[in-house]
């Protein structure tokens, strides 16, 4: 059985790197705060679109689709889910919305997680939720020739719920000792977790899920008002490797957690820039929509997209964005660069 050890393995994962990173996170987590205070209109905004952007990006990494209108719909509940995929889109958004308000009582036990997962699943058909894997399960990748190869072997279905409750224990132990840093502890938690896959299906969408509320738990909720999910999505090669890296000789506790946990702080890092850069950029909002547009292309370094600024400017419809850039583009101030997925637009 496997030794989920959070007392002496995270003292060696205190590298130079890793602490530095840690303490540019605590400095942002001591300025939310302030934040948090001075920016009530501008945080609704941003929790909004970050629910709908977090929803859509965690079910799009297990290949969960659904089309902008419908997601916004759905996550907005203005409509029911019409087949399997919105039901699981929908399910999240349930569980997400939960863990947003009530995230200071629950505790990751095995219990709640089972429940947790039972809710992911409560627009789906049948009884997919709320049960550990009743088979063994592995983790597979498809090379460029189209071979299925393992990755990994999870831990069998017979031992799945008394690894999980090890888990639990030992993690809670840790966190309520505070002996080591929770950044270090949360992303261990979440990998562990990974390896050990307890269920048939939603195992990475119900880590997304404790992430956030481990994150939020240890005071750094910055994931309510920028999508954490969105950031792993867009650098979801980087994810896999961070999570194959550490995951190798898992069962003989000989594993090395550095890839996984460096990748993790490096999202928070991420979150925390952007939620500070788009709270000042809406506290711009006394300017007109085109100019907005314009002072956010002035500040940005190199290339910006469309979808950027629209991730940017929520507030800011699809057809002002793109008639504000045929403008500055026709008036000399910016360039078009690129085509297809990849046009973009660079000051002159």
């Amino acid at each position: 059985m496997r030794i989920f050890d959070y007392r002496k393995t995270p003292e060696k994962l205190l590298t130079p790197e890793i602490v530095q990173m840690i303490a540019s996170i605590h400095e942002h987590k001591g300025k939310q705060e302030l934040f948090f205070e001075a920016n009530q209109d501008e945080l609704k905004t941003l929790l909004e679109v970050a629910m709908i952007q977090s929803t859509g990006a965690s079910n799009r990494i297990e290949g969960i689709y659904t089309t902008d209108k419908r997601l916004k719909e759905l996550v907005n509940q203005k409509a029911e889910p019409r087949n399997r995929s919105e039901e699981e889109i929908a399910g999240y958004r349930e569980v997400l919305a939960m863990i947003h308000e009530s995230y200071e009582y629950i505790v990751p036990r095995s219990n709640m997680i089972l429940q947790l997962h039972r809710d992911l699943y409560s627009f789906s058909r049948g009884a997919v939720g709320g049960n550990y894997k009743n088979s063994d399960n592995l983790i597979a990748e498809i090379d460029s020739e189209g071979h299925e190869k393992v990755r990994f072997i999870p831990v069998p279905a017979f031992q799945t719920a008394e690894a999980v409750e090890e888990l639990c224990n030992r993690f809670w132990e840790a966190w309520e000792a505070d002996y080591i840093d929770k950044l270090i502890l949360i992303p261990m938690f979440v990998l562990d977790f990974l390896c050990i896959h307890p269920f048939n299906d939603g195992n990475g969408r119900m880590s997304r899920l404790l992430t956030l509320l481990l994150f939020y738990k240890a005071g750094y909720i910055v994931g309510k008002y920028i999508s954490m999910e969105m950031l792993i999505e867009k650098t979801k090669e980087t994810y896999y490797e961070a999570l194959q890296a550490s995951s190798g000789d898992w069962h003989e506790n000989e594993n090395a957690y550095e890839p996984f946990v460096r990748y993790y702080l490096g999202v928070t890092l991420k979150a925390y820039n952007e939620f500070e850069n788009r709270v000042e950029h809406l506290k711009n909002r006394s300017l007109s929509k085109p100019d907005r547009i314009k002072a956010l292309i002035d500040q940005k370094i190199g290339k910006i997209t469309k979808k950027e600024i629209m991730d940017t400017c929520p507030d800011i419809s699809k057809t002002t964005i793109e008639r504000t850039l045929t403008e500055l583009v026709k008036n000399g101030h910016i360039a078009k660069v690129g085509s297809g997925p990849a046009t973009g637009y660079v000051r002159i």
